[in-house]
């Protein structure tokens, strides 16, 4: 439902823009300013106005702002290619394929884990918002591996709280191009998005705390393959960290991979997998573990990657 707000220019805005004064006092973009301008949602004492009229201190805004938009639901379909590793009354464990997001986002209208549960006639946890249903972390729509999903209620608290104290082990193994220096290391960095706006994350003075230990497992010609440890659980974080030491995860063009390695390799996404997760199980208190193979892409990149050493 629309929502409608009327208010007073204030004397501090005299002589500014319209559209620029109604980003101050609304605190959205100029450019929604202007749409909402443009469509007939903004009137200055009762008459419409263009956004480059320039406003006047107690001048009557009347601004109607549309309602926020919903979030998509999960479509219930089985995913091709996603495998249950694990389950019981509380959790599923799955290893998740490429090109499948987590759950449903604005913007994402391919498949996703917790849809492909429901489409194979799985339980999940109710707890969470309606389209986030018993999810307790993410892995990036092209990040690969190994992800557990909350079917009870309980085991969603408990899962939600240990990812939060960190008591989860996260292992991912990664390509990343060249060869890091020292070999085993800890990047302690903060990332927040990036300030252009794309889509991107990055390193950023006052973003949230980021915490990545890295091991080199094998070091090839032109690239290395590492075991990472997650401390912290950022939006992209592996391939954040890993591009700001100069060694993106190989395929991984949106950090600035080299096109040319990636398509000698045959990979279109970057070489990053989620390659085991242990954590207490939450309903017994148990440790339990549990590991994936690599997809065939990654796995035939490896190949190619160590034939040329």
């Amino acid at each position: 439902m629309a929502e409608q707000r009327s208010l007073p220019v204030p004397d501090g805005l005299e002589g500014e823009r319209l559209d620029a004064a109604l980003s101050r006092l609304f605190g959205f973009s100029r450019t929604r300013a202007a749409e909402l301008i443009v469509s007939g949602d903004v009137l200055v004492d009762g008459s419409p106005a263009a956004k480059s009229d320039r406003v006047h201190g107690g001048a009557w805004l009347e601004v109607t702002l549309p309602p926020p938009p919903t979030a998509p639901m999960p479509v219930a379909e089985p995913v091709p290619g996603m495998k249950i590793i694990y389950e019981d009354d509380d959790i599923v464990v799955v290893n998740k394929p490429i090109g499948v997001a987590a759950h449903p986002t604005t913007g994402w209208t391919g498949p996703t884990v917790i849809g492909g549960l429901l489409g194979t006639g799985h339980r999940v946890a109710t707890s969470g918002a309606a389209e986030r249903q018993g999810i307790v972390h993410r892995l990036d729509a092209n990040t690969t591996g190994a992800m557990v999903v909350a079917k009870s209620e309980h085991a969603y608290s408990n899962l939600k709280r240990a990812f939060k104290e960190r008591t989860v082990d996260k292992r991912y193994h990664a390509l990343v191009q060249g060869h890091p220096d020292p070999l085993r290391g800890t990047v302690d960095a903060p990332i927040d998005r990036h300030p252009s706006g794309d889509g991107r994350f990055a390193v950023v003075a006052g973003g949230k705390e980021s915490v990545t230990h890295y091991d080199t497992i094998e070091a090839f010609r032109a690239a290395s393959l590492l075991d990472i440890k997650l401390e912290t659980g950022r939006t992209h974080q592996i391939r954040v960290h890993m591009s700001a030491l100069r060694h993106p995860c190989v395929g991984d063009m949106m950090y600035g991979a080299d096109p040319t390695l990636a398509a000698r390799l045959g990979v279109t996404r970057q070489w990053l997998h989620a390659v085991s997760l242990a954590f207490e199980h939450p309903a017994t208190g148990e440790w339990v573990s549990f590991t994936t193979d690599y997809p065939d892409d990654l796995a035939h990149a490896l190949k190619v990657v160590g034939s040329e050493s």
